[in-house]
């Protein structure tokens, strides 16, 4: 026979994995956020930057799917799959964690290094560089590595108004791309530590849950 206490976190972990189904969701939302805001700029960016966002639209997607498993091991009262629940869990957790640690590392680090891949790409005479240039200066209103200074011909890309005006230091964006492009990094970085923070509470509970919610079957079953 079912005991109050076993039926009360039976169903506490249903309705938490509801809710954990719904934060995956969000998960995926916000990786997907922030690879869009500074995936644009790919030409710019390394790609470590880029990855923790990618394993965290996994990690979102893989949070759904075990919502589910532990949603039927609660009801259905699988010690086995209410312990894969649990299990998956804690991978899922160790995976963000480590995602964390690495926005916590790129916020930090990444500045030198792209720094000198803009000032790079804006030597080069390359077709690629000179779209790569246009897209960043017109999407972020910015002007070369740290203002239009660096470049030896400023082009319109760089310029406010219509795109046929000639560029003057009247009309042109007086801020350099880098500065711009470190924030839009920085946000994005500091979006995924959140995340990561406020989901791995979350998890940590759902582990809690299903580890007393199995050891309650199988107390009953060894009865």
């Amino acid at each position: 026979m079912e005991s109050c206490g076993m039926s009360v976190i039976k169903y506490v972990l249903f309705v938490f994995n509801l809710i954990f189904a719904i934060s995956g969701i969000g998960i995926i939302a916000a990786g997907a956020v922030v690879l869009s805001d500074v995936g644009e700029f790919d030409h710019f960016v390394e790609g470590r930057i880029l990855a923790p966002p990618i394993v965290l639209i996994v990690a979102g997607s893989i949070v759904f799917i075990v919502a589910f498993l532990g949603c039927y091991g609660a009801i259905k009262e699988h010690y086995n799959m209410l312990i894969a629940f649990a299990a998956a869990l804690l991978i899922i957790f160790v995976i963000e964690l480590a995602v964390g640690i690495a926005a916590a590392v790129l916020k930090g680090d990444f500045s030198t290094a792209m720094k000198d891949t803009l000032k790079e790409s804006l030597k080069n005479n390359s077709e690629v560089d000179k779209q790569a240039w246009d897209n960043i200066q017109k999407k972020l209103q910015c002007c070369g590595v740290d203002s239009y200074m660096d470049w030896p011909s400023v082009p319109v890309s760089c310029c406010e108004g219509p795109i046929q005006m000639q560029c003057t230091r009247f009309n042109m964006y007086k801020e350099g791309c880098f500065s711009k492009l470190e924030m839009r990094v920085q946000n994005g970085a500091t979006v995924l530590i959140g995340v990561g923070i406020g989901i791995a509470f979350v998890e940590i509970a759902g582990i809690v849950l299903a580890c007393c919610l199995a050891a309650s079957i199988k107390k009953e079953s060894d009865k």
